[in-house]
C-alpha cells in the first residue's frame, strides 16, 4: 500500500512538473487579453486578443519601415530617459528585453566559467562586456548567469582565463541555464 500512494505521489508531482509552465503561459496570456476585453467598451469578448497582436504586428512594421516612426520612437525614447522616475522603470526594461531580442541581443556568447569552489565545476553565463579596463579591472571579464528556473540572476567579475566558450546556440544555453539542465542540448535532453 505504501508503494502504491508513493508512485501515486510521484505521478501527481511529475504532472505538475508537466503542467506547469503551460498553465502559467496560459494564465498570464488570458490575464492580459481579459484586461485589454474588459478595458475597452462595446466590443465582443475575444476581441482583445486580436487588438494586441495586431496592435504588435503594426507597431513592429512601423518601427523597423518608416522613418517618421523611428524619429518618433527615438523622440519618445529620449524624453522617458530623462523623466525622473520614468528613466529607471523605463530603461530598466528597454535593457532587459533588448537583451534578449532584437539587433541589439547582448546574450550571445555563452561559456563555461570555472567556479573557484570546485575545479571541476561550472556554470553556465553569458559574456557581456569583454573590456573592463575603464573600471581599472585588467584581464577580466563581465559575465551574466541566470538563475534556474527564475527570471533573475547575476553578473559576475571573473580572470579571462575561467572561462571556457561553449560552441552552442545562445538560446540553448539559455534554456539550460534557466530549467537547471532539464532541459538539455542536442538529442539527450528531456
Amino acid at each position: 500500500m505504501r508503494k502504491v500512494a508513493s508512485l501515486i505521489l510521484r505521478y501527481f508531482l511529475q504532472g505538475i512538473i508537466i503542467i506547469s509552465p503551460l498553465a502559467v503561459t496560459v494564465w498570464a496570456a488570458y490575464s492580459i487579453f481579459d484586461f485589454i476585453d474588459t478595458k475597452v467598451p462595446y466590443v465582443p469578448r475575444g476581441l482583445g486578443f486580436l487588438i494586441v497582436i495586431g496592435s504588435l504586428i503594426i507597431i513592429g512594421w512601423l518601427g523597423s519601415t518608416f522613418l517618421v516612426w523611428k524619429f518618433l520612437i527615438d523622440f519618445f525614447d529620449s524624453i522617458l530617459e530623462r523623466t525622473p522616475f520614468l528613466k529607471f522603470i523605463y530603461t530598466s526594461v528597454k535593457e532587459v528585453v533588448e537583451s534578449f531580442m532584437g539587433d541589439k541581443r547582448k546574450f550571445t556568447k555563452p561559456v563555461l566559467v570555472k567556479m573557484r569552489t570546485s575545479p571541476e565545476l561550472y556554470q553556465i553565463g553569458f559574456i557581456t562586456q569583454q573590456d573592463l579596463h575603464g573600471m581599472g579591472l585588467e584581464n577580466k571579464i563581465a559575465v551574466y548567469m541566470p538563475h534556474s528556473y527564475a527570471v533573475s540572476g547575476v553578473v559576475v567579475i571573473v580572470d579571462k582565463d575561467s572561462v571556457v566558450p561553449l560552441d552552442i546556440n545562445p538560446s540553448d544555453a539559455m534554456k539550460m541555464a534557466v530549467s537547471g539542465g532539464a532541459a538539455g542540448y542536442g538529442e539527450d535532453s528531456l
